[in-house]
C-alpha cells in the first residue's frame, strides 16, 4: 500500500532528505529570517524504523548508511539528497489533503526509509548529531519539525483537557436565557456572541478552574501564577480581539491582573508566558502527567515556505523562546468536539461557561 500524509507529515521526509543533501542548518531569528555566519554541521541523522533503526552519516560528499553497529548499507552522494529534496518540495506544494508521491516513495524504499514519520512517543521528529563550532562538541539532539508548506503548525493542541471553567456572576439568567444564548451559532464568531449575549444580561466571567487536572498539575509545576494568567490571556482575547501571545502579554503588563510590584519593570508575564511556550514546545503536553524534562531537547527545525529549514537550538535558549514568543498565537478550537463556549447550569445551581486554550505559530 503506498505511503500517503498531509503536508506536514510529508515534511518530515522532506526535512531529512534536505538536511543529508545540504549538510548544515542554518540558525534562524525570531522574525525566521536566516542568521548568515551562525549554523550546525550535520554529522549524522538517527532514524527508528519498524524494520530496524539506521544512521545517515555525512562522510566527505556522501550520505553512508549504516547499522546502529557501524556495518555500511549504502552510500549515496549527498547532490542525490538534495535533488530528491526539491522534487518533493515541488510535489508537496502541488498537493492538498492527504497524498501519495509514488516517486519519492521508491527512493525512500532505496534508503531503507519506509514510514513518514519516525518511531517516537515524544514531541521529538528527528534526530540528529550536530557539531556546534563554538564548543568543538559533537552532540546528539532531538528535535521538532514545525512545518510552513501546509497551514500554520500548532504548538498547543485543543482538546477537552485544554478548557478553562468560568463561573458567571451577576446578571439574572433564565432557563430560556440560557437556552437562547446556547443556541447562538455565528459561523465566525460563535463564541464572542455568546460571551456578549452573557455581557448583556449583567454576567461576568470570573475564572474558576482549570478541568484537567493533569493539565493544572502541569501548569502549577511550571509556575503556579499559569492558569490564571491563562485565562486573563483568553479573557483577554475577548475583550479586544488581539491573539498574538506578545500583544496579549504587553496588555497584561499594562493591566497587571495579578497585582504583581512591577515598581522595578520586572517582565513577569512576558516571562512566565514564554517559560510555558517552551516548556510545551520541547515536551509538556496537557494530557499527560508531566516529569518537567524536554523529550526535543534540540529545539525546533521550521521549514518555510520557501523549503529553506532554519533551526533554533535550545543551546540558544534566548533566541528560541523570541522566536516562540514572536510567532505564536491562540486560535479557537471547534466547540463540537471540545465541549466549551455554552452556559452550564451546575447541581448547586451555579453557571459554568468554558473557553478552550489553544495555541499555534505562524
Amino acid at each position: 500500500m503506498a505511503l500517503t500524509g498531509n503536508k506536514g507529515e510529508w515534511s518530515e521526509i522532506y526535512t531529512l532528505l534536505k538536511l543529508l543533501g545540504e549538510g548544515k542548518v542554518y540558525a534562524g531569528d525570531q522574525n525566521l529570517n536566516k542568521i548568515q555566519d551562525l549554523f550546525y554541521p550535520i554529522i549524522m541523522i538517527l532514524r527508528q524504523e519498524k524494520e530496524g533503526n539506521f544512521n545517515y552519516r555525512l562522510q566527505d560528499k556522501d550520505v553512508v548508511i549504516q547499522t546502529p553497529e557501524g556495518e555500511e548499507l549504502l552510500r549515496i552522494p549527498a547532490s542525490v539528497f538534495l535533488s530528491e529534496a526539491e522534487d518533493l518540495l515541488n510535489a508537496i506544494n502541488s498537493h492538498d489533503g492527504s497524498f501519495a508521491i509514488s516517486r519519492i516513495e521508491s527512493f525512500m524504499n532505496r534508503i531503507y526509509c519506509h514510514s513518514l514519520k519516525a518511531k517516537s512517543s515524544d514531541k521529538t521528529d528527528i534526530r540528529i548529531i550536530l557539531h556546534d563550532r563554538r564548543t568543538k562538541m559533537n552532540s546528539e539532539m532531538g528535535f521538532s519539525i514545525k512545518s510552513q508548506l501546509g497551514g500554520n503548525s500548532t504548538l498547543l493542541n485543543a482538546s477537552k483537557a485544554t478548557n478553562f471553567n468560568f463561573k458567571i456572576e451577576g446578571g439574572n439568567f433564565s432557563d430560556e436565557d440560557i437556552a437562547r444564548i446556547n443556541s447562538l451559532n455565528s459561523k465566525r464568531n460563535k463564541v464572542i456572541e455568546r460571551v456578549n449575549a452573557i455581557k448583556n444580561k449583567g454576567g461576568v466571567l470570573v475564572f474558576d478552574k482549570v478541568d484537567s487536572l493533569t493539565f493544572r498539575n502541569n501548569l502549577i509545576m511550571l509556575d503556579g501564577d499559569l492558569p490564571v494568567i491563562i485565562s486573563n490571556l483568553l479573557l483577554e482575547q475577548l475583550n479586544t480581539g488581539i491573539s498574538t501571545l506578545k500583544e496579549l502579554a504587553e496588555k497584561l503588563t499594562e493591566t497587571n491582573p495579578l497585582n504583581y510590584d512591577v515598581s522595578q519593570n520586572s517582565p513577569f508575564y512576558v516571562y512566565k508566558i514564554k517559560h510555558l511556550l517552551t516548556s510545551t514546545a520541547l515536551g509538556m503536553m496537557p494530557a499527560k502527567a508531566w516529569n518537567g524534562q524536554f523529550d526535543a531537547n534540540g529545539g525546533y527545525l521550521v521549514v518555510k515556505k520557501d523549503g529553506e529549514i532554519l533551526c533554533y537550538h535550545f543551546y540558544d535558549r534566548n533566541r528560541f523562546e523570541d522566536y516562540l514568543f514572536s510567532n505564536a498565537y491562540l486560535e479557537r478550537a471547534s466547540t463540537s468536539r471540545h465541549e466549551y463556549a455554552s452556559i452550564i447550569k451546575e447541581a448547586d445551581c451555579t453557571l459554568s461557561f468554558k473557553l478552550n486554550f489553544q495555541v499555534r505559530l505562524k
